[in-house]
């Protein structure tokens, strides 16, 4: 598991959200959403879901091809089915092409503010012309003219957004319904909204928010949904191992080890918890204790990759990267698509110092570059392979993708130039180099 502060979409690096990246659960969120974006028409290929390192039980998309989902969604969703729902919800977004919509409606909501302030303006200069200045608190008059007319068109705003959420809700319901999933998930979850939710404070306007209020929202979930056939369908009980390994997994990585304590206490001797306290153990330091409880589950799932992945991640970090090769190694033979997983056994080639191993450790860091093109990490370590190996322009071109992918445009754009000079002309790599020399940064485009 890799968790790093990320600059957000089309922002420079100062204002960063910190990203989780996991093979195993990226995987299990993929098998989620399959049968979600095969009813919805969305492109799997086209679609990420992408984690978010935030405690707080949120999912939202974005750039109409991402769906972000917070590791609380995760944590806090006891079956497959809840945040299989979250993922329906969004889907439905992404499939009405809200997003797009919301950006004309946003338009259209600055152009009426904007005339909204003019009129408000003109009735101002009016007032004073007919004697209005002089009735005691022209303050008061001038201020309400002009913001009478944009808290209309911030209402407006809103209640176009309510009525999405309302369209993402019945679209959702749809999806499941097609892919032969249950709606209870979502609606466990929305549930669970309303008993958490600030809305209900009986202070709250119910105009002006962007969501339904809860207990409408429920309502006509729960009529849509109960009308499935599938609605008391329970998960596969394979797919639910796996959930619950998954929780146990962002638990041992993302808790202290006394909340992983009280999660999983040592009465509970299930795989999940199991798997928790091996995670605690190895980044506690108790490294013998943690690779012995590792091994035990390897030996009751031989053919599970992450295991042998938490393994050789385990070792890796321990500084014993000669001894996570052949551990890495099994893993990537058990899940190949795993660029995650390539991209560790790389850096532990590449860590080994031994030469005879570079040529592998930069196969698999291309490999695993190719897959996770953005990857910062995987850049990296490829520069410092080929730095190794004696490639100074490829060393140089890994570098400006690193810098690249990391936002650092000047970095970028320097390395590039230098890789260009030295890489053959017209070849794949001096292409790459040529495109990074010639982007133009978003705040540097007119």
């Amino acid at each position: 598991m890799v968790a790093a502060a990320v600059p957000a979409l089309g922002q420079a690096p100062k204002s960063s959200v910190s990203l989780i990246r996991d093979a195993e659960i990226e995987q299990l969120l993929r098998d989620y959403a399959a049968p979600i974006f095969k009813a919805a028409g969305i492109n799997a290929r086209g679609t990420r879901i992408i984690l978010i390192n935030d405690r707080a039980f949120n999912a939202f998309v974005a750039d109409g091809k991402s769906i972000f989902v917070n590791i609380g969604v995760l944590m806090d969703a006891a079956t497959p089915n809840e945040v299989i729902g979250v993922l329906a919800h969004e889907s439905g977004h992404l499939a009405g092409g809200h997003l797009a919509r919301l950006r004309q409606e946003m338009q259209n909501a600055q152009i009426l503010s904007i005339a909204g302030l003019l009129v408000g303006v003109g009735g101002v200069v009016a007032g004073a012309r007919s004697g209005g200045a002089s009735m005691g608190n022209p303050g008061v008059g001038a201020m309400g003219a002009i913001t009478g007319p944009q808290e209309l068109v911030r209402r407006s705003l809103l209640a176009y957004q309510r009525s999405e959420e309302q369209a993402a809700d019945r679209a959702a319901v749809r999806f499941l319904a097609v892919a032969g999933q249950s709606a209870k998930g979502m609606l466990t979850v929305f549930r669970r909204f309303a008993e958490n939710s600030a809305f209900l404070s009986k202070a709250i306007d119910p105009y002006t928010v962007s969501h339904p209020m809860p207990t409408e929202r429920i309502a006509q979930l729960e009529t849509l949904a109960k009308q499935s056939p599938n609605f008391d369908k329970p998960d596969p009980p394979a797919l639910q191992a796996r959930h619950d390994l998954m929780r146990a997994k962002l638990m041992g990585f993302v808790e202290r080890e006394g909340g992983v304590a009280r999660r999983y206490g040592m009465a509970d001797q299930s795989m999940a918890a199991r798997y928790a306290r091996a995670i605690a153990d190895y980044r506690s330091g108790r490294m013998a204790q943690a690779l012995a409880a590792i091994d035990r589950l390897i030996g009751e799932q031989p053919r599970n990759a992450y295991f042998f992945e938490l393994k050789g991640q385990a070792l890796l970090e321990a500084g014993r990267a000669r001894e996570a090769v052949p551990v890495l190694r099994q893993a990537v033979s058990l899940a190949p698509q795993a660029g995650l997983i390539r991209q560790m056994l790389g850096h532990a080639l590449q860590q080994t110092g031994d030469k005879a191993l570079l040529d592998e450790a930069i196969r698999e860091l291309s490999n695993a570059a190719t897959r996770e093109p953005d990857s910062a990490e995987a850049h990296q370590h490829l520069s410092n392979a080929y730095a190794a190996k004696g490639n100074v322009a490829m060393a140089e071109l890994s570098a400006a993708q690193y810098a690249f992918t990391t936002g650092n445009w000047t970095v970028a754009h320097t390395q590039a130039s230098r890789a260009l000079a030295k890489l053959p002309q017209g070849s794949p790599a001096a292409l790459r180099a040529r495109d990074i020399v010639e982007y133009v940064p978003p705040d540097k485009q007119r």
